[in-house]
């Protein structure tokens, strides 16, 4: 047996002057070789996806002599991470053999015939069984085939400042019942202590997706049964009542002076000022966020935090009126997939399988403060112990959803943030908007909706 092969890390070619060429050599040609893309870390302190899949790679090289891995860490923002995938999938000289695919848009990338089905590698699979079905959904798109194995979610809910909620005079153990609850909070805060944000809810277009789903989302998919797309009838909702109420909560947020100011509130810089600044600093007392607001908080974090447990505390979000399940949560997540015109597929496979034993998905969800989407790594102590919290949000994922997985989507979202904005500026009243918004709908689904 010839020593391991040696792990190599390439990203100069894929990044040169905003141009793809064939990544490290075209390895469609080498059965010998495996290219996994992947977005890079931004943050240089914080390296925990690269440090991860470099971790498993050299698992598999060593479980598989003659084989290699050619790590693609692909440094880009979000959006172009999207488009430089897509375009390396193109061709068998330049796509991938694996490809870390967002579920916001995996049904465009499987409608563009970019990736493979899985479902002959999942039937033989003895771990598929242990996934949520809701993880499962996420990656399989209409035709009923599945085209991505998830690595871990998130899920969202409201995290409170328990040192300013003393000084307002609310509970410690804050567990609003409705969204008039929620806003009740707030306008305590704002009157008890008013040196500091209330509440903080993503709105507009800068924002992007943060604002649609865990901004506008968390709140429609409070207000009843598949409120935005209705599977039934495979069309898209306009005219609800929930939806005005959905904007309504959000105008009174930033009408009655609840929320950042208006223009920090679209500034793109609000999410990252929200875990790094604000929370920590103790200049917001209420912010509707994410999972992995606390991964920042750890030593080894971008913004360390060490009292950030004994400080915040987390409730669920309401439903609007504390109907039915209670409670509301919003979920996302990334899928490990083949791209079909990778000449190595059962090899990409094989790494998958790498990437998912018990051990590793628990390794990857410990690390990088992820939620379990296995029922394996959900009960497993060494997770439920991991980080103060992870319980918490892994409980949501029983009142979890998922956005609606199909290409017209990112759109759609577009579509939902312009209506945020308008109401946030008061440009348009939530009924205008809303209306607006339903107009919108009509002509990027071409006219495939339902009216409620």
């Amino acid at each position: 047996m010839r020593p391991t092969a040696p792990l190599m890390l390439t990203v100069a070619a894929v990044l040169a002057a905003g141009t793809l060429t064939a990544c490290g050599g075209d390895s469609g040609d080498d059965p010998n070789t495996l290219q996994v893309a992947f977005p890079k870390d931004t943050n240089n302190k914080v390296t925990v996806r690269d440090d991860y899949v470099e971790y498993v790679a050299k698992q598999f090289e060593k479980a598989h002599p003659g084989k290699t891995v050619e790590l693609v860490p692909i440094q880009a923002s979000q959006q172009d991470y999207y488009t430089k995938i897509q375009q390396m999938m193109r061709s068998p000289q330049t796509a991938p053999d694996l490809v870390y695919e967002d579920t916001f848009l995996i049904n465009s990338d499987i409608e563009s015939g970019y990736l493979l089905p899985l479902d002959p590698y999942l039937k033989k699979w003895k771990y598929w069984d242990r996934f949520e079905d809701s993880a499962k959904t996420a990656a399989k798109a209409r035709n009923g085939k599945t085209y991505g194995v998830p690595d871990g979610t998130d899920t969202r809910a409201l995290w409170f400042n328990r040192k300013i909620f003393a000084k307002a005079g609310l509970p410690e153990d804050w567990q609003p019942q409705t969204w008039d609850d929620v806003l009740k909070a707030a306008r305590t805060v704002d009157r008890e202590v008013p040196d500091v944000i209330p509440l903080n809810v993503f709105t507009g277009k800068a924002a992007g997706e943060a604002a649609a789903m865990q901004g506008f989302e968390m709140l429609l998919y409070g207000t009843g049964r598949d409120p935005l797309y209705d599977p039934q009838s495979e069309k898209w909702v306009t005219g609800s009542q929930g939806f005005v109420d959905s904007l309504e909560f959000i105008d009174t947020v930033y009408a009655d002076g609840l929320g950042p100011d208006v223009s920090d509130a679209l500034s793109p810089n609000i999410q990252t000022r929200v875990p790094t600044e604000l929370l920590p600093e103790g200049d917001l007392a209420i912010a509707l966020d994410g999972s992995w607001l606390g991964n920042q908080w750890l030593d080894t974090g971008g913004r360390p935090w060490p009292d950030w447990s004994e400080t915040m505390g987390m409730a669920p979000m309401p439903t609007q009126d504390g109907q039915e399940p209670g409670s509301v949560s919003m979920s996302g997540g990334w899928t490990w997939s083949i791209p079909k015109n990778s000449g190595n597929h059962d090899l990409a496979w094989k790494l998958i399988e790498t990437l998912q034993t018990p051990e590793n998905a628990r390794e990857w969800c410990i690390r990088g403060a992820q939620i379990a989407v296995r029922e394996d790594v959900a009960q497993h102590p060494e997770y439920r112990k991991s980080m103060p919290g992870i319980e918490f949000f892994t409980d949501l994922v029983e009142v979890t959803h998922y956005r609606p997985a199909l290409p017209v989507y990112p759109r759609v979202s577009g579509a939902l943030t312009e209506a945020m904005e308008k109401v946030t500026t008061g440009d348009a009243s939530p009924r205008e908007a809303a209306k607006t918004y339903n107009e919108e709908l009509r002509t990027l689904t071409d006219g495939a909706v339902v009216q409620r």
